[in-house]
């Protein structure tokens, strides 16, 4: 499954995203937990639509909204843990996570849409709690992922919210901001 998070997006610390709009650069720290929150609520709005629908996949080699929506609901979870270990830890390094494989370990395509969009809304807000709860000084924690990208807390937040958003892109054609 090709997905856009398979290629190295790490540049998006550097300049705003010319396909789903977000600016990351631009992002504020305290900003990040209230778009995160945001983005949840579009993905909970998307996921009240017709199952059959967001199980289709609009072409072979493209998840379907909902295995989207089952990826961009890991991605909060694994944010949660991946920012648990840059507050205990010093410099961890993150374990490798094969989001294709999850993603047919897990059958993201087969599971319930109503479910899904409680458990995202649910992993996002922990998430953005977590984060809300972060100090300044926490912010230039760090942590390495298994390929090598190094983060700070306050990058890796950054980081991590252009995922969700670029996969509503992705599903929906809206950029960041666009109601």
């Amino acid at each position: 499954m090709i997905t856009p998070d398979t290629k190295d997006w790490t540049w998006v610390l550097e300049r705003p995203c010319a396909d789903c709009g977000l600016d990351t650069p631009a992002v504020a720290f305290a900003e990040v937990p209230g778009l995160l929150r945001a983005n949840a609520a579009a993905w909970t709005e998307l996921l009240a639509g017709d199952r059959a629908a967001l199980a289709e996949r609009p072409g072979p080699e493209v998840w379907s909204d909902l295995e989207y929506a089952c990826h961009v609901r890991d991605v909060f979870r694994l944010g949660e843990v991946r920012l648990k270990l840059m507050l205990t830890e010093d410099a961890p390094v993150f374990a490798n996570w094969d989001q294709d494989a999850t993603a047919v370990a897990e059958r993201y395509g087969e599971q319930d849409p109503a479910a899904v969009a409680v458990e995202l809304a649910a992993a996002a807000e922990r998430f953005a709690a977590a984060l809300a709860g972060v100090t300044p000084a926490e912010q230039e924690r760090t942590g390495t992922r298994s390929d090598g990208a190094r983060f700070t807390v306050a990058s890796f937040a950054r980081y991590l919210l252009h995922d969700p958003v670029h996969h509503r892109f992705d599903v929906t054609g809206k950029q960041h901001g666009a109601s």
